[in-house]
């Protein structure tokens, strides 16, 4: 049967669709179409915020999708974590407006809001607080201090919090999407392969993205010196140029490091240095 792949809608559906192109995959349809055609991989493709996916990868209504940790957490759903992809990373906080004393304010009957019901509970009930819980509906920081003593809410920079007058008291938790599965789905051979096949493709995307293929030219008494140098992800490739005239080399280097290593290359002898993007690297 063919594999049922649910994708965000809003946010962090741009990053999503860059690594599924990455791996050679293209969505083909409108741009409100909530059921794509995909190209290059076997599976049916549908969009849904990420809020409903954890909990319909759970039900079984599709067998793996993106979604960010804190909804995977919020609807309490039962799937397995296939990879971190550390998109759109957030923190789940904890706001009062900036001139207000935490420690008192612990002390008093608090409302609260917040569109995350079942971790706002969880952590106020921890801290032992008497409080009424407001559902919001997005724009959470506009509450405060009218209709809401606190905020539970996600940021990124944090820079909506400080322009609405309020503060950070404490992060609950960090949060960043992840590719799930439904667990019953990695018990069906067929279904499994494909999911490995996938996940094979994206670690290959995510490879290439954190290195660049740098190739240079050496004279034979510097190849020791230069091969030395080059933190491969096994071991450079080396040829010899033409009528022995010294050698060729190249390697995938990790993004970090390149512009350290390339004056250290030039110092010890290497030539005709050419630094390349990586789509892929298995």
């Amino acid at each position: 049967m063919t594999l049922k792949l649910v994708l965000p809608k809003g946010r962090i559906n741009t990053k999503v669709k860059e690594l599924l192109n990455d791996c050679g995959i293209e969505l083909i349809g409108v741009e409100r179409n909530y059921r794509p055609k995909a190209m290059g991989f076997d599976c049916e493709i549908k969009l849904l915020k990420s809020q409903n996916i954890p909990t319909l990868v759970d039900m079984g209504q599709h067998d793996i999708g993106f979604a960010g940790l804190d909804w995977i957490v919020e609807s309490r759903s039962k799937v397995e974590v296939l990879k971190d992809l550390n998109f759109d990373p957030v923190k789940i906080v904890t706001c009062i407006p900036e001139k207000w004393d935490w420690e008192t304010m612990k002390k008093r009957p608090l409302i609260v809001a917040s569109e995350y019901q079942n971790i706002s509970s969880e952590y106020l009930k921890s801290l032992d607080l008497n409080f009424k819980l407001l559902r919001s509906y997005g724009a959470t920081e506009v509450f405060p201090p009218e209709d809401a003593d606190m905020i539970i809410d996600n940021t990124s920079t944090g820079t909506t919090i400080v322009e609405n007058q309020l503060k950070i008291v404490e992060t609950i938790m960090k949060s960043s999407t992840q590719l799930i599965a439904n667990p019953k789905v990695l018990n069906d051979t067929g279904k499994r392969q494909d999911i490995e096949d996938l996940l094979t493709l994206i670690n290959a995307v995510f490879n290439g993205r954190d290195r660049v293929l740098v190739e240079m030219n050496c004279p034979n008494d510097r190849l020791k010196a230069i091969v030395a140098l080059l933190p491969a992800m096994r071991f450079p490739t080396v040829s010899p140029l033409y009528q022995d005239k010294g050698f060729a080399v190249k390697a995938a280097i990790p993004k970090n490091g390149i512009q350290q290593l390339i004056p250290k290359l030039i110092s010890a002898g290497a030539t005709d240095i050419l630094e390349t993007p990586i789509r892929k690297a298995i």
